[in-house]
């Protein structure tokens, strides 16, 4: 019995990451050990923990981190708690691998707390660019950290060999989020509408806008800016709300002042994978700077206009729309987004990022890795320069 620890820590991570639990949990020989933290524990993020149990996968541990608090000297001090919480449990139990996806602090203080007890950790969704974000930073870090490379493209398998991967290491299985347009039972408007109070009789703006971390001073400025901006569609507009980064709380308040005394317009916490493909299926556009404006959107032909530099550097296809923070880009983008001419362009559109056949990929490397010596001990591949 070969034992995985897999470490959940928001509502986006524990999506992408729901083909692979599904498969791990086929397989007679394969043993699941999921480890709930970060913004799944807590209520201002909505305690998304519910949802994973919901869809019938056991929580194994539950591990406390997230402070209530935004500011660079809070993020910080979640990490160092992340430290102490995740040696804590390694000490109590050791995986055969741990696996790990994208690039939050979270993760990185799991893979972190993981080196000194010389479990193998599985990274997936490595070798990509943010570079508006802390995140990039925390990416290729997790990415030394790790000992199997689970990348979305080709380029980015490039990346992370460039970090100096040894190629054996490296899987190019795509992005395990496209896997679920084959699995999950995507929600019809009328089901969306029931189950989280919103009206779709015209196709909404879906409106996902986190912090620019390395620009976090200019939160309550950008926000502003997108608000203004929307306020002249004259479309329904349905938000999800931020990730638990620094400046997320400026941006819900001005959500929620926004929204008050509006009818046409909702903020939801989270919606699940079923809910969130449901609302991309149908939208007008997609409007902010989510990764999943890049990377899940292509499947469903949705228009993206993707605002500032948070995922600057990211491979995307022909529907995404970069624009800068000002108002009158931003409208201008979603005036492009919202024409005839556009959206019909998009299709035969291609997604970039796999066949929705990820998570067979990952889950058949993991369970024939060799464990060992040989695993945990990494060489150093110096490129010709």
């Amino acid at each position: 019995m070969r034992t995985f620890g897999v470490v959940t820590v928001s509502r986006s991570d524990y999506g992408i990451y729901l083909p692979i639990l599904r498969k791990i949990c086929s397989e007679p020989d394969l043993q699941l050990h999921l480890i709930a933290s970060g913004m799944h524990l807590s209520p201002e993020f909505g305690l998304t923990v519910s949802s994973i149990e919901t869809d019938g996968f056991e929580v194994a541990e539950r591990m406390e981190m997230l402070l209530s608090s935004d500011t660079p000297e809070g993020i910080s001090k979640s990490v160092g708690l992340g430290l102490i919480g995740f040696s804590q449990l390694f000490s109590r139990f050791r995986p055969d691998i741990l696996i790990v996806l994208g690039d939050r602090f979270e993760m990185h203080a799991a893979a972190l707390a993981a080196l000194p007890f010389k479990i193998p950790v599985a990274h997936i969704h490595g070798g990509e660019i943010t570079q508006g974000a802390i995140d990039d930073a925390l990416r290729h870090s997790i990415t030394k950290l790790s000992h199997l490379h689970f990348v979305s493209t080709e380029e980015y398998s490039r990346r992370v060999r460039q970090l100096g991967e040894e190629p054996w290491r490296v899987c190019v299985s795509g992005a395990p989020s496209l896997d679920n347009l084959n699995i999950v039972e995507i929600l019809s408007p009328s089901q969306i509408e029931t189950r989280f109070g919103v009206c779709l009789k015209h196709p909404p703006l879906l409106v996902t806008f986190h912090p620019v971390t390395l620009e976090y001073e200019q939160a309550e400025w950008q926000a502003n800016e997108l608000l203004a901006a929307l306020s002249e569609c004259g479309l329904p507009i349905i938000f999800t709300m931020p990730n638990a980064d620094t400046g997320n709380s400026i941006i819900r308040q001005k959500i929620s002042e926004y929204q008050h005394g509006r009818t046409d317009v909702w903020s939801l916490e989270s919606m699940g994978t079923q809910g969130y493909f449901g609302l991309m299926r149908i939208a007008a556009a997609m409007i902010g700077n989510s990764s999943s404006g890049i990377i899940e959107a292509p499947s469903f032909g949705l228009p993206v206009v993707n605002i500032g530099t948070r995922q600057a550097g990211r491979v995307r296809a022909a529907n995404v729309l970069d624009v800068g923070c000002e108002r009158r880009e931003i409208l201008n983008g979603i005036a492009k987004a919202l024409s005839p001419t556009f959206r019909e362009s998009l299709c035969n559109l291609r997604n970039p990022y796999g066949d929705g056949q990820a998570a067979d990929r990952i889950v058949q490397k993991l369970k024939t890795i060799p464990l060992g010596p040989s695993l945990v001990q990494k060489k150093f591949c110096d490129l010709q320069v």
